[in-house]
């Protein structure tokens, strides 16, 4: 019941459904006790309730007929659609074609990969599946494993698109930054102080750091490491006895002796994006303004209004970040299908049969990623009925004093981040409750200090560990859909590289910032660390997959 307190029962739910993904490497069996454990607990130990209410009330009311849970639900599987049909017409495996000749390694797979994820850094779950769908023939061709390329995708989504001042995220940041600012009386632009914070949010920049120095060095360790000897070794993707969230099936493959044009790729790609930044511009300002809003002039960039005698300007970065990303991502893979289609029809490639065939396919390639992704959804609407986050923040909060309360913070961020599976949530319990914290232990009233900057980056960097590798997370899943891994098997090869990471950031960052050592040499010998540890702990493979010594 909401309003109840359950403290340390609280963290039930999670853990059981972390633990049982991780050891018993099957999730939906481990997502549904997750949610029961915590609907039982809810319903006074009752286990009739709690099975009635699993599934009606939780599964059905909160995690699939929840509005935003619904609109990423229908998006994954319309894109799903629109990927079956650029892969029947062969669009797929032309574009892998002309990407491969210039990714002629697996240096040069993996570096093309990473950019392709942080060029589409307008949204996270955009990136995810654009792509892992785009490079998962060209690394397949490099024989990288599934593994890799899914921590690729994942590494290159949220954390690129949380420090990006034009994307999907920016208002919800810049909201709570603004709202935790004001509770403490500091006058301050809530985008300047985003700007500000971008160098303390050492996790996702050491993030790039690693992911980028391991391709030249060649070098990989724990389970990752196996992965890619498999994959060198034996030219398997992806384990035989893995159950890969995303897998082509034959009703969606090109016909023998198909030759797909590039543009069969290019043109539906090119209609998502654009439909999806013209539709965040529109659900934008629709959100943004309501009915009620009096307007003095308007272009595509910036809004100008009237509110109470005041002229208020909204400029596209508002607009942008008030959108609701779900929806205008389902305009955007339903339009973009449609462009598919009829592109592959004017070329008689296909007729309309076999597009519609294809596009069936592809939609039903997605639905055990759905599956996963719906009761992900649902665990964390449980979750946040029981009051998790909030528990672990009070217990916490003793802790919290003086110079140290960036690292301590980081370390709250990243534990509820992984635990609930969201950064969203993560930010929205915590920043409320970091800044006044941080205000206080500056000593300086109404005054905007390192202290209050790096605290605000320890949140919102903190946050994306989770995002990056909880089982439960929603960029998780669609990072494993998208790349065609085995989804466990991508948590369980990206969980050592992104604690390597998270401790590099508190050892390297906010430990030194207690002491007073200055950001930018944080950064510098923080880089310089990880880099000299992925060479001496890291394994270098050759391409048979045989480590050299």
């Amino acid at each position: 019941m909401e309003g109840v307190s359950y403290g340390w029962l609280s963290l039930l739910p999670a853990v059981i459904a972390i633990t049982l993904c991780i050891v018993t490497k099957n999730v939906i069996p481990s997502l549904l006790l997750g949610i029961f454990s915590g609907v039982f607990i809810m319903n006074g130990y009752n286990p009739i309730t709690a099975l009635v209410d699993t599934s009606s009330k939780y599964i059905v009311g909160k995690g699939v007929a929840d509005s935003w849970n619904a609109g990423l639900l229908v998006f994954c599987l319309i894109i799903g659609g629109m990927v079956g049909v650029m892969n029947k017409s062969g669009g797929m495996q032309a574009i892998a074609t002309q990407i491969a000749k210039k990714a002629k390694s697996k240096v040069s797979a993996q570096i093309a990969a990473s950019t392709l994820g942080i060029v589409v850094f307008i949204d996270d779950y955009a990136s995810c599946l654009i792509t892992g769908n785009t490079m998962r023939p060209v690394t397949d061709a490099q024989k990288i494993s599934r593994e890799k390329l899914s921590f690729i995708v994942d590494a290159t989504a949220a954390a690129i698109s949380s420090v990006i001042p034009i994307s999907t995220w920016i208002a919800m940041e810049l909201g709570l930054i603004q709202d935790g600012l004001a509770s403490v009386g500091i006058k301050a632009n809530a985008i300047v102080v985003f700007i500000q914070s971008i160098p303390y949010r050492f996790y996702v920049l050491f993030l790039v750091v690693f992911m980028f120095a391991s391709f030249p060095l060649k070098r990989d360790y724990g389970p990752m490491l196996k992965a890619e000897i498999r994959a060198r070794k034996t030219g398997e993707v992806f384990a035989k006895d893995s159950h890969p969230m995303y897998q082509e099936a034959k009703d969606i493959m090109p016909d023998e002796g198909v030759k797909g044009s590039i543009w069969d790729f290019i043109l539906p790609i090119l209609t998502f994006i654009v439909v999806t930044v013209v539709g965040l511009r529109y659900n934008g300002s629709a959100l943004l303004l309501g009915d009620e809003a009096k307007i003095i002039s308007s272009n595509f960039f910036k809004i100008v209004t009237e509110v109470d005698g005041q002229q208020v300007i909204y400029t596209f970065r508002d607009i942008l970040g008030n959108a609701d990303s779900s929806v205008v991502l389902t305009w955007a893979s339903f339009v973009a299908s449609i462009e598919a289609v009829t592109q592959v029809l004017i070329e008689r490639r296909m007729n309309f049969t076999k597009a519609i065939d294809a596009w069936i396919g592809g939609v039903r390639s997605m639905i055990l990623a759905v599956i996963i992704l719906a009761l992900a959804l649902t665990l964390k609407a449980v979750i946040d009925e029981m009051g998790t986050a909030t528990f672990i923040v009070e217990i916490t909060k003793p802790f919290l004093n003086g110079a140290w309360i960036p690292l301590i913070v980081f370390f709250i961020a990243c534990l509820l981040s992984f635990a609930t599976g969201t950064s969203w949530g993560t930010m929205a319990i915590l920043m409320p409750i970091a800044i006044p914290l941080a205000a206080a232990a500056s000593e300086v009233s109404g005054v905007l200090t390192p202290t209050i900057i790096a605290t605000i980056g320890s949140v919102l960097g903190g946050a994306i560990f989770g995002d990056h590798c909880s089982p439960i997370s929603d960029t998780t899943i669609l990072a494993s859909t998208a790349s065609g891994s085995d989804h466990i098997a991508h948590v369980t090869t990206q969980i050592p590289y992104a604690i390597t990471v998270a401790v590099a950031g508190a050892i390297f960052g906010y430990l030194p910032f207690a002491f007073g050592v200055p950001v930018w040499i944080s950064l510098i010998i923080g880089s310089a660390g990880l880099i000299i540890f992925i060479y001496f702990y890291g394994k270098k493979l050759d391409d048979d997959g045989n480590i050299v010594k």
